[in-house]
């Protein structure tokens, strides 16, 4: 999937994505830095921002480390489900950036927070079971492979991976629902993601694919929807929103629940889902118009 494909995909899905009343300047900077005397807090996305795949992007570990140096309150806000915290930590870690780990948000921590208050139920989940149970050892669970007799045992479905999900596996799921409708939980609201090699599909594509065929309407935890940015703010003492930018490289998750909540919200256009193609186009076309547009993090 290329980016023109990747924004129809998410254009195709706007009647399930929060709505938005607000419309930003556009303003162009250069970096971070430029917005480091307006802001207090610092909402930043992973993927496209910190880092693109499995490499920091260059001169962001020292930028990040000059807000915080600042007093600025950094924190990250993700929709990375599919791994452990704790890998999630090492690997922040080992790009070269340095956050408490109550500091990073993500959609994988948003779900099991509300999942706190949900019944007990056997899920059948969509992950890569080599990563382990890390974070969601609690859980009655079944990994969903190759079986579709377990697709049919279980009370309903968390989707937070889907790097060894299948077409097989995903039509077992769709049937599985078709026959009984039960409740999906997204835990990675993403189409795509950014990777060093164009972009990888995220369970949000299989979860809206199914709600289209079998008409079951799929539970989002992660950006753009409210709950994470709710996860985040219970993370400041006496926020202000106005002084509060969400960064991010995509239009329909990072800038649009960014507005929805109430922040302010820059768009990285040089890397990430855009990688440097123009912006202006896109913007016009979803009518999602950030605040500002960073050349790069």
């Amino acid at each position: 999937m290329n980016t023109n494909e990747a924004f129809a995909a998410y254009e195709a899905v706007r009647h399930r994505l929060p709505e938005t009343h607000c419309m930003g300047s556009c303003k162009r900077l250069s970096n971070l830095d430029a917005l480091s005397d307006d802001f207090d807090v610092f909402f930043l996305d992973a993927f496209g921002v910190l880092n693109i795949g499995e490499t920091a992007i260059s001169g962001v570990p020292e930028r990040v480390a000059g807000l915080q140096k600042a007093g600025k309150r950094v924190l990250i806000v993700s929709n990375a489900a599919g791994y452990p915290h704790s890998n999630l930590m090492a690997k922040y870690q080992r790009l070269g950036y340095d956050f408490a780990p109550d500091d990073v948000i993500t959609s994988r921590k948003t779900l099991l927070h509300c999942l706190q208050t949900e019944p007990s139920r056997h899920w059948g989940i969509m992950a890569n079971e080599n990563l382990g149970r890390a974070d969601i050892e609690n859980l009655d669970l079944t990994y969903l492979a190759d079986n579709s007799a377990i697709y049919d045992a279980v009370d309903a479905f968390l989707l937070i991976g889907s790097a060894v999900w299948t077409e097989d596996r995903q039509s077992m799921l769709e049937k599985s629902l078709e026959r009984n409708p039960r409740p999906v939980y997204v835990g990675n609201p993403d189409i795509v993601a950014p990777r060093e090699k164009g972009f990888s599909t995220e369970p949000g594509a299989f979860a809206h694919r199914l709600a289209n065929r079998t008409g079951v309407s799929p539970q989002f935890f992660g950006k753009p929807f409210k709950s994470i940015y709710d996860l985040a703010l219970a993370r400041l003492e006496k926020p202000d929103l106005d002084r509060t930018v969400m960064v991010g490289d995509s239009l329909h998750t990072d800038i649009l629940g960014g507005q929805a909540f109430g922040v302010k919200t820059a768009l990285i256009a040089g890397f990430g889902f855009f990688g440097g193609a123009d912006v202006n186009e896109p913007i016009r076309q979803s009518g999602i118009y950030p605040d500002f547009i960073l050349e790069r993090p």
